[in-house]
């Protein structure tokens, strides 16, 4: 038997105790689980937060703490997959929702407040002249795709393997049957030559190119500023519309990551923790673009959706974007996030253990490998079965976390907080990197 097949043994041994151990601390889990798949496939209504062999359900939250029904408590370092920025039931935001129920929640009319979010907005994120919002970031993409293609008269989309741009633009693994019927161009992230081979035929066809400026869903991989200047030229020698999606990354910078790189799309999403932890999602972008929806015009556009304005969002994300998480929080919280990185990245250098954490600020995600990551191919390379033991060992500390391997930071932690994490990665680097010997 190789050194690597008995390390596999090792590695399947101790993440199935681990899974037995998760099975009998939340029994209450488990049964709520069952009983929710009478009315739900697989007890879910929502992919992402499904985990094998059951998820835990929440009780409450509290700033940066959850209980799940069983009693167990954890610090959370998931922030609602980036949209929980603020904790849970940060009082000003608490106060904007009540006061937003105090007034009506849906008037089928305009109100005060959605002006003065979408000039919040634009004052914030450098390309965006003009805005309109949605209600999920899903709900941004397909709108900016959309009006990409009937803005060009084109067809082709270009996207990149192990991009996720919401619920109908699924690009990880082999992809989704049920992604949005575009034309997509699927070309490699962080490969500009190889993406310039692929557009070369269909250069005339090309309507958009959407991109993450660091994919969050596969892995935290932070593109490269020279990727990104490549595809603001490509966009720009072929006439295509270049759109930022930015739901989780405008969260990296004050102005976005856009302003971070200083290339700015025609177009950018955004969604998440924008809406101050409501349901959200924007498009905006260069004026003459965005002109195209001016109800005004006899041949505006036509964009629907009875929430786009609702108060409790308007108010909440007002709130959130120029009282609480202002350009100098944003550094701040990703200042934290770049140092936590780096003392994780630490402890594996010095244990000498094939694990790394990627990303940029308060997005981190971790790869159970200690070569390079540029794209989701590399990404694929990580032990998946180790992977899965650091998940429930770090429940077991009580780290609530994606079990795919991300984090996402709020500004409800504190550095204490960030010294639990650090002391149970060390802990599982030094209990499991003997599996690997």
């Amino acid at each position: 038997m190789s050194a690597s097949q008995a390390a596999n043994i090792d590695i399947a041994a101790a993440l199935a105790e681990a899974e037995e151990l998760y099975r009998a601390r939340n029994l209450k889990s488990l049964v709520q689980h069952r009983a929710a798949c009478a009315a739900m496939p697989g007890g879910n209504t929502r992919s992402a937060i499904h985990v094998d062999p059951f998820p835990l359900t929440m009780a409450r939250g509290e700033g940066a703490r959850l209980w799940d029904i069983d009693g167990h408590e954890y610090i959370d370092f998931l922030s609602e997959f980036t949209a929980g920025i603020y904790g849970h039931s940060h009082p000003r935001i608490r106060k904007a929702i009540e006061q937003a129920l105090e007034g009506g929640l849906n008037f089928g009319a305009h109100n005060a407040i959605e002006a003065r979010f979408a000039a919040a907005v634009c004052a914030r994120f450098p390309s965006i002249e003009l805005v309109r919002f949605t209600n999920s970031g899903t709900e941004a993409n397909l709108m900016a795709v959309s009006a990409a293609r009937a803005i060009t008269g084109r067809p082709k989309v270009l996207v990149f393997a192990g991009g996720y741009h919401g619920g109908v633009f699924y690009f990880r693994g082999h992809g989704s049957p049920l992604n949005a019927p575009f034309e997509y161009l699927l070309g490699r992230y962080n490969d500009l030559a190889a993406v310039e081979a692929l557009v070369r035929p269909h250069r005339a066809e090309l309507a958009a190119v959407l991109v993450e400026p660091m994919q969050g869903t596969t892995g935290c991989i932070p593109a490269e500023r020279e990727f990104l200047a490549g595809l603001r030229a490509l966009a720009d020698e072929t006439g295509a519309l270049l759109i930022f999606d930015e739901v989780m990354t405008s969260r990296l910078a004050p102005g976005g990551l856009q302003d971070a790189h200083g290339i700015f799309p025609d177009l950018t999403t955004l969604g998440k923790y924008v809406g101050g932890g409501m349901s959200f999602g924007a498009f905006g972008g260069r004026a003459d673009l965005m002109e195209r929806f001016d109800p005004r015009r006899p041949d505006a556009f036509q964009h629907a959706g009875t929430f786009n304005n609702n108060a409790l969002t308007m108010n909440a994300g007002l709130v959130g974007l120029t009282e609480i998480y202002t350009p100098e929080r944003a550094r701040a919280l990703n200042a934290f996030g770049d140092r936590l990185r780096e003392r994780l990245n630490a402890i594996a250098r010095r244990r000498e253990f094939a694990m790394q954490f990627t990303g940029l600020g308060s997005m981190l995600a971790v790869h159970m490998t200690d070569r390079p990551i540029r794209s989701q191919e590399d990404a694929e390379r990580s032990n998946a079965a180790l992977r899965d033991l650091f998940y429930f060992d770090l429940i077991a500390c009580g780290i609530w976390f994606a079990k795919r391997g991300m984090f996402a930071l709020s500004i409800a932690l504190e550095e204490a907080d960030g010294e639990k994490l650090v002391d149970a990665v060390e802990e599982f680097a030094q209990t499991r990197a003997p599996l690997f010997s």
